[in-house]
């Protein structure tokens, strides 16, 4: 009796379920890692500025990490990226979120950048 149910086209709801599943895990993939993988360079950006940051003043600092982040359309602004040095140390923090639409949902991605390490002068 299966074999012959499974000859006329007939689909079993489990099948069906699973399917729908793997569509909603492939849309949520395709708008999640290209953003992941943005504010990962985002992040390495940053950290790499901070091992360089002897030689150079705050001011230059955010400023390149303001470029970076328009080159990768990372949406933060001079107001959101804040650089200070503590004294031997640097800290370089950078707040935003990107919205991630989906249909009937759109969820708000919240990004909390933050680096702090030694200065070291040569």
């Amino acid at each position: 009796m299966h074999g012959i149910r499974r000859e006329r086209g007939e689909v079993r709801l489990e099948t069906v379920v699973w399917i729908l599943l793997l569509v909603v895990v492939g849309m949520v993939c395709w708008k999640a890692v290209p953003v992941k993988i943005r504010a990962s360079q985002f992040y390495d950006h940053i950290e790499e500025q901070a091992k360089f940051a002897a030689n150079n003043p705050p001011e230059a600092l955010k400023k390149e990490i303001l470029r970076k982040a328009v080159e990768l359309g990372i949406p933060v602004t001079d107001k959101t990226v804040k650089v200070t040095r503590e004294g031997d140390n640097i800290r370089m923090k950078a707040d935003y979120s990107i919205p991630l639409e989906f249909p009937f949902y759109t969820y708000v991605w919240e990004f909390h950048h933050e680096v702090f390490r030694p200065v070291f002068s040569i």
